[in-house]
């Protein structure tokens, strides 16, 4: 597969990871994008090529990341990231079933979660459970919509609009689902009566998230960066706002 370097400069590399691969070296014989960047960086002649992972896109949700390519710029990126000075900004479809919770139009989603190790899930928790995360995001919805599927409706879809406030694991999809509009395609906490049929119509590859936006101060100069990249494959071409 064909890397999409986004950016590139002695201490970092900016790029877009697609949906299916993961997000840094796992078991087996799978491409990743660690090591898909550690070859490119073989091809271009570096030797001893290093690929710090400051971040993580689940392996089903595609977007913009920012890599490192000396330790030093991997340790200044992670401590932005404690900071809360590296922002990401998501779009979503989310499915809405017929006993939806009442949505605004844009609004701040808070909750606690608890990850489960076990089953490589989270879900929502009580706030006084010692082991409850508090996870928050501002999401505005841009579009809403029916999908016609050879002639027949599935359940209302929208485009949302993320920005993430704190980087909790499955955080996005968890507190969406747990208000009954799941994301589409993602079969791990979509509850909505399932159809694969329409996921496969779509064209759909992972879950309907894309991180499409990334900013953060430069490791070592300190500039400014952002960088952005809109989905244009499976439900997410259906909407005008990403046109």
């Amino acid at each position: 597969m064909k890397l999409n370097i986004l950016y590139e400069d002695g201490d970092i590399i900016v790029c877009l990871k697609p949906a299916g691969i993961a997000s840094q070296n796992e078991r087996g014989f799978y491409e990743d994008m660690t090591g898909m960047l550690m070859n490119y960086q073989k091809e271009n002649g570096i030797a001893a090529p290093y690929v710090g992972v400051v971040h993580r896109l689940d392996k089903m949700v595609g977007g913009v990341m920012v890599y490192a390519k000396q330790k030093q710029a991997a340790a200044k990126l992670s401590q932005q990231i404690a900071a809360g000075k590296m922002k990401k900004k998501y779009y979503a479809v989310i499915c809405h079933g017929e006993s939806a919770m009442k949505i605004e139009t844009c609004g701040i989603m808070t909750d606690y979660l608890i990850r489960d190790g076990r089953t490589n899930t989270s879900r929502v928790s009580d706030k006084n459970d010692r082991m409850s995360k508090r996870a928050e995001l501002r999401y505005t919805i841009l579009e809403t919509k029916k999908i016609a599927f050879d002639n027949e409706m599935q359940d209302m879809f929208s485009l949302v609009d993320i920005t993430l406030l704190t980087g909790r694991h499955h955080q996005i999809r968890v507190q969406f689902a747990s208000r009954n509009m799941p994301l589409y395609g993602d079969m791990k906490y979509n509850t909505i009566k399932y159809n694969r049929y329409y996921y496969e119509k779509m064209n759909q590859k992972g879950i309907a998230l894309f991180s499409y936006n990334i900013s953060f101060p430069h490791p070592v100069t300190g500039k400014e960066m952002s960088f952005e990249c809109k989905p244009s494959e499976g439900i997410f071409a259906e909407f005008e706002k990403i046109k």
